[in-house]
């Protein structure tokens, strides 16, 4: 079923674009075999192939790992530097781990602009240390949702009463549902969408964060975070363009799908504005 949904997404003659999105992050991660840290050699080349797009490095130092040293517990902590490279706006960013691939942006514009920055930073890559192959593909989408709204239940005007029936909900006869978040699965470990959604306030995406992003004032939003991914099944692939690409828009059409049936025609005509994509 969920492979229907791809294929019938795939041969769709248009495909909406909102020029006013709710857009609040994109991410790409593409995981691939664990490689030695790049040295500085290896990044100085990256840096040169990547430079008209991405031309500020901007190291990024990861989360503190713990390596046990012997039976009693006893560990020590190993901070790694991650190669990160970021446009001049500072709206995006890739960045090189040992297992993977990075590239996210909070000025998504259309699916093609993103494959090309990954494709760009996968052929880098490639030339610079080629991993021995792949190992999951991932988009994830992370939208805020603003709209009029005075109650909890006004949602259900901008959003899928799917997800926003929990509204109707009440314990006695006065106290209703304030607020509710959820995770829904679709596909299965191989192919597939994580739908994480709810009525929250303030922001998904923080704004001072080191992505540069344009921001309305806090308040209330709906989350709809869709990280759509694909993984290997059984043997692992090599890491070229060529087994990637497709993967890539299997992906991004199988979150456009789902996110098209989350929110209501009332939302699309009087929040988004669109025009088609052949």
């Amino acid at each position: 079923m969920f492979q229907f949904l791809i294929d019938k997404l795939a041969g769709m003659g248009h495909r909406r674009i909102y020029s006013n999105a709710p857009l609040a992050l994109t991410v790409v991660e593409l995981r691939h075999t664990l490689t030695p840290p790049l040295n500085e050699e290896e990044q100085a080349a990256l840096k040169k192939l990547l430079s008209d797009v991405f031309p500020i490095a901007r190291p990024l130092e990861s989360a503190a790992v713990n390596i046990p040293l012997n039976a009693v517990g006893q560990a020590t902590t190993k901070l790694t530097i991650d190669p990160r490279y970021m446009t001049r706006d500072s709206t995006t960013a890739v960045t090189f781990r040992a297992d993977g691939i990075v590239v996210e942006t909070t000025a998504y514009k259309r699916r093609s602009d993103l494959r090309e920055l990954l494709r760009r930073a996968v052929e880098a890559r490639l030339a610079v240390s080629a991993p021995d192959g792949m190992n999951r593909l991932g988009l994830r989408y992370i939208n805020e949702i603003r709209a009029d709204v005075d109650t909890p239940g006004d949602w259900s005007k901008w959003i899928s009463p799917a997800l926003t029936g929990m509204a109707e909900l009440h314990v006695g006869d006065t106290s209703r549902t304030q607020a509710w978040q959820g995770m829904a699965t679709f596909g299965d470990q191989h192919c597939g969408v994580v739908l994480r959604h709810g009525n929250l306030d303030g922001y998904a995406v923080a704004p001072d964060g080191d992505l540069r992003r344009v921001t309305d004032p806090p308040g209330p939003f709906y989350l709809l975070d869709l990280d759509s991914y694909w993984t290997p099944d059984p043997d692992i692939p090599t890491l070229d363009w060529w087994n990637i690409e497709q993967r890539y828009d299997e992906a991004a059409l199988s979150a456009y799908g789902l996110f098209e049936q989350l929110i209501t025609d009332t939302y699309r005509e009087e929040v988004l504005r669109e025009h088609h994509e052949q």
